[in-house]
């Protein structure tokens, strides 16, 4: 799974994707609540900054923007400095805000949240104030947002509904919107508004409706993975739909297809606020599907954007580096730093097309001690990626005789794989290290300063593509078989 998520998200690429929904702004209003008020049991909110975000569609589309698509927006907004707000905000991320609508007679869609700021850091929402229209748009509009969404499908590669139920998103709206992608052979996935009937999404390629909207739309709660799993098969069959998402907080999100039934988890985190996360969820769907992903694998994406997203104050976007780092941190364990050449070298790949360096270095690393630690320590201070070669224990005999390695080769790679300097280990058998460094080809290839440059083996190989190698200092009287004879030479006074 770790290289599957990681080659994904190297391969995301950068599709078009026309959202299309309610386009809303939040606004933050921060302050200092320091005491309360002489007029009410209230407290008095000192108002010290005031921040703008994405919100609703607007959000899907700065998400989209933050992961590397480009966000090909329609909608509307009022005639007002709210919208124009919005408008500008898209276009400083890269978004065509080409077809949103203004209208004279409808608000923007703003949301205001007070932040109550404890020592000027601790942020509590105290307050939120909702100024809005949510009457269905005249039937004139909903064809002119027709008309602009027929416009614009052609030169995008998936469509991203956002409905939160303030008026664009109409069942005629929806079902023409969902037949005309069809039509087009484009994909087409919805985060729906909570309701009891959902035929408005019917045929739709994809849902994404979280505990709550699934239980109002089935008509029964989910508590358990085996409701959710009910739930997703009664709308992926009465909506006739491809793939269903029911996105159960903590437990993760349930998957079902046509050929797919599986809940995929999510590991435990501080949830600080679920504010936004159903939209990430949506854009990372999108530019995975988008990228020729398979609905497992971005599942797996939008949990761990929805992840990162609820760590986060507020509708936050997550990028690419953020979900990688994650990625890392989650699925990156010791034990997946020793890997197989062939995994290794597609790992190493991966990282060269990031422009990362590839250190490496070789050796027995029996009984680690300072010497190991600082030299390695060395190699990390030379590039990007350390890469160590051990040797096996058929080969550290073959060099150090038959009572070596006093530490068998799986415990002395999982030593090495608890060591922050270190990213990869591989394990090799032959006499001689050349084979496999012409296949890793190090930018920096790394060797104790006991050496002389032209007696390191694979100096001329790295030296002939530009790479280079690096002498490393040594510390006196610091090997593995010193200490092992210290140790021996006590055996006598401990008897």
């Amino acid at each position: 799974m770790y290289e599957r998520l990681l080659k994904t998200i190297g391969s995301l690429g950068a599709p078009k994707v026309l959202v299309v929904g309610d386009f809303m702004l939040d606004v933050y209003v921060y302050g200092d609540a320091v005491r309360i008020s002489p007029e009410a049991p209230v407290p008095v909110l000192k108002v010290i900054e005031t921040e703008y975000r994405c919100g609703g569609a607007a959000s899907v589309a700065a998400d989209l923007a933050a992961l590397g698509a480009a966000p090909v927006c329609v909608g509307l907004v009022g005639q007002d400095a709210e919208g124009r707000r919005i408008k500008q905000s898209l276009l400083d991320l890269g978004a065509d805000v080409s077809a949103i609508h203004e209208m004279a007679d409808r608000p923007t869609v703003t949301k205001q949240r007070l932040i109550g700021l404890a020592q000027h850091r601790h942020k509590q929402q105290l307050m939120r104030i909702d100024r809005e229209t949510t009457d269905p748009v005249p039937i004139e509009l909903g064809e002119a947002l027709l008309k602009q969404y027929r416009t614009c499908l052609a030169g995008v590669d998936i469509v991203c509904l956002q409905d939160y139920n303030k008026g664009v998103l109409t069942s005629l709206v929806c079902q023409q919107m969902i037949v005309l992608a069809a039509d087009a052979g484009k994909r087409l996935l919805v985060d729906p508004t909570p309701g009891s009937d959902y035929t408005k999404y019917s045929s739709a390629t994809l849902i994404t409706p979280n505990r709550h909207e699934a239980s109002m739309a089935c008509g029964f709660e989910i508590r358990t993975i085996s409701d959710a799993a009910r739930a997703a098969e009664h709308l992926l069959t009465d909506l006739r739909l491809e793939a269903v998402v029911v996105t159960l907080d903590k437990e993760g999100a349930y998957l079902a297809t046509g050929e797919v039934r599986e809940l995929v988890p999510v590991k435990p985190r501080t949830v600080y606020d679920v504010t936004g996360a159903g939209d990430v969820v949506l854009a990372t769907l999108a530019i995975s599907l988008a990228s020729n992903s398979d609905y497992l694998t971005a599942v797996h994406l939008a949990n761990i954007a929805g992840g990162i997203e609820v760590e986060k104050f507020g509708a936050s976007t997550v990028t690419r580096a953020e979900m990688e780092r994650e990625i890392a941190r989650l699925y990156g364990a010791r034990n997946n730093k020793v890997r197989p050449l062939e995994a290794l070298l597609e790992q190493l790949s991966w990282r060269r097309d990031r422009h990362q360096r590839i250190v490496f270095t070789n050796g027995c690393f029996d009984v680690l001690h300072r010497g190991h630690i600082e030299y390695l320590e060395f190699c990390r201070a030379q590039g990007d990626v350390v890469v160590v070669g051990l040797n096996s224990d058929r080969s550290v005999r073959a060099l150090k005789g038959p009572s070596r390695p006093v530490n068998p080769e799986r415990d002395r790679a999982a030593v090495l794989s608890g060591l922050e300097c270190v990213d990869f280990i591989t394990l090799f058998d032959e006499p001689s290290v050349l084979g496999l460094i012409q296949k890793v080809r190090p930018d920096v290839l790394v060797k104790g300063g006991d050496y002389d440059k032209k007696g390191v083996v694979g100096w001329q190989f790295v030296e002939s593509y530009g790479g280079r190698v690096a002498m490393a200092p040594l510390i006196e009287d610091r090997s593995s078989t010193d200490t092992i004879e210290r140790i021996q030479a006590l055996q006598p006074r401990m008897a």
